[in-house]
């Protein structure tokens, strides 16, 4: 399963870079741009960190992505 986040949505709202959100959750700045892509799924305690970041629930953060099956 993929994940998909609102991630640069919500740094766009706080006006943030890549680097401001990395350097608050203690990742690297490539890490986080890999996660907006769809390319890395956050650990838990990553996803929570960014969610309180952003002061929302990590649901509305992230979404679970079925992948596509072929039948």
């Amino acid at each position: 399963m993929k994940l998909n986040n609102r991630l640069r949505v919500l740094r766009a709202e706080k006006e943030i870079s890549q680097q401001v959100l990395a350097d608050e959750v203690g990742i690297s700045r490539q890490t986080v741009n890999s996660i907006e892509r769809g390319k890395f799924n956050p650990s838990v305690v990553t996803a929570l960190k960014m969610a309180e970041y952003f002061c929302v629930a990590v649901e509305d953060a992230f979404q679970l992505k079925e992948e596509e099956k072929d039948d």
